[in-house]
């Protein structure tokens, strides 16, 4: 085992809510440290998000020493020896130390125990073992600290046997070389992943949503997508060809307007050209109801989009407003490449709804009725073409060009 101080600025370890965590559970002879993904971003000076911990404590215990201190325990797998601890509103989750007895896919039966070394080896990948104490001292049982150090994403011991218990470690694996690997993905592990390809179909449509919505947003995803293309497994993931050109040119475009990576726009560019792509990706992937809607949109019509023509673009924009306006720009600029994300019509076009804001429809009903249009399907054939002059005009707001298009579209409603 190697051991090192956490990087400069632990002091998330010894203040707030996790430092009076900490000194609840370690008292009366038992030990709890931060795990996982906390430990690997601090060391990496990434951002840390949700903390977890594990102690040596049983579920009972941990349940009893944090309501004596007037915290709120929650057994959201007690089961499985996790206890949710709620102080100020802020989740930690806390496990128990524990050991594989028998593995059943997802599903192991465990009993719980005090050797950190052998929880430690039942966890995914070694970048993911590592645990710190409050004091800030790393303890490392699976080589985690040096390939953190190479970013190589590596299986705890035999990468076959690690997927074998959870087929989602499969996308796993891709998904942290998106976001931490450097380089070519671990040969073992990828040879392992390759070997269980088969048993990605045997996940629920959820968890595999979970893992590509994350992928896709990674920093080095490109490279990982391009691995598993290469492997055969995105093209079984996704139903269908992924386009990797299209999505790196997504990355570019965003960079190129400073907007931040977005899951939906990202996986338009990857795998959906048509509104029928989205359909199927819907079903794929078990999107929700408006990631699905969005995704229609980003692959409805993009090819139509002309970035040096100013009054289309207001009138798409109008009509789809500013997010979804967006959306669609960015995946025709990504599909245009002989201009690059340097290309200043389209940065333009990218950026409309910065600087316009589209105006609200000025006719009303009324002004048709006052025309003698009677209310019914009259009146809302009127307001339609009336609207649609409006938007061809260019949204014009002075009261001539108003009564123009007024009279016209009364004219229009007019069966004679």
């Amino acid at each position: 085992m190697s051991e090192q101080p956490l990087l400069a600025g632990a002091d998330w370890l010894r203040e707030g809510a996790l430092a009076r965590l900490l000194g609840v559970l370690n008292r009366d002879g038992e030990e709890a440290r931060v795990v996982g993904g906390a430990v690997r971003n601090a060391l990496l000076g990434e951002p840390i998000g949700d903390i977890d911990l594990a102690t040596t404590a049983t579920p009972d215990q941990v349940m009893r020493l944090a309501a004596k201190a007037g915290f709120k325990p929650v057994p959201t797998g007690i089961e499985h020896g996790t206890v949710t601890v709620v102080i100020d509103s802020r989740p930690f989750e806390v496990t128990t130390l524990r050991e594989d007895v028998e593995t059943f896919g997802r599903h192991a039966s465990v009993r719980f125990g005090r050797d950190w070394r052998a929880d430690a080896g039942r966890r995914d990948f070694t970048m993911n073992a590592l645990s710190a104490t409050a004091d800030g001292v790393v303890h490392d049982y699976v080589g985690g600290l040096a390939d953190l150090a190479a970013r190589r994403v590596r299986f705890i011991g035999d990468p076959d046997k690690r997927i074998a218990e959870d087929y989602l470690r499969i996308l796993r694996f891709f998904r942290f070389h998106a976001a931490y690997g450097q380089g070519l993905p671990d040969v073992a592990g990828l040879a392992a992943c390759v070997s269980a390809r088969a048993g990605l179909q045997q996940l629920s449509r959820e968890r595999v949503r979970m893992e590509m919505l994350k992928l896709v947003v990674a920093p080095y995803a490109t490279a990982s997508l391009a691995a598993m293309t290469e492997c055969g497994l995105l093209v079984s993931v996704l139903g269908g060809v992924p386009y990797l050109a299209s999505f790196e040119n997504m990355t570019k475009v965003e960079a190129a307007i400073g907007a931040s990576r977005d899951a939906m726009q990202r996986l338009g560019a990857l795998a959906a050209r048509t509104p029928e792509d989205a359909d199927r990706l819907w079903q794929r992937l078990r999107l929700s109801n408006a990631e699905h809607a969005r995704l229609q949109s980003i692959a409805d019509g993009w090819w139509r989009i002309a970035p040096a023509d100013d009054q289309a673009a207001r009138a798409l924009l109008y009509r789809l407003g500013p997010e979804r306006f967006v959306d669609r720009v960015l995946l025709a600029w990504a599909r245009a490449w002989p201009q690059g994300a340097a290309d200043a019509a389209w940065r333009a076009c990218a950026r409309l709804p910065q600087r316009w804001t589209a105006p609200v429809f000025p006719l009303k009903a009324a002004d048709f009725i006052k025309r003698g249009v009677p209310q019914g399907p009259r009146l809302g054939a009127a307001l339609r073409e009336a609207e649609m002059a409006w938007i061809a005009a260019d949204f014009p707001s002075d009261a001539a060009a108003l009564e123009r298009i007024a009279e016209g579209a009364t004219s229009a409603a007019d069966p004679m």
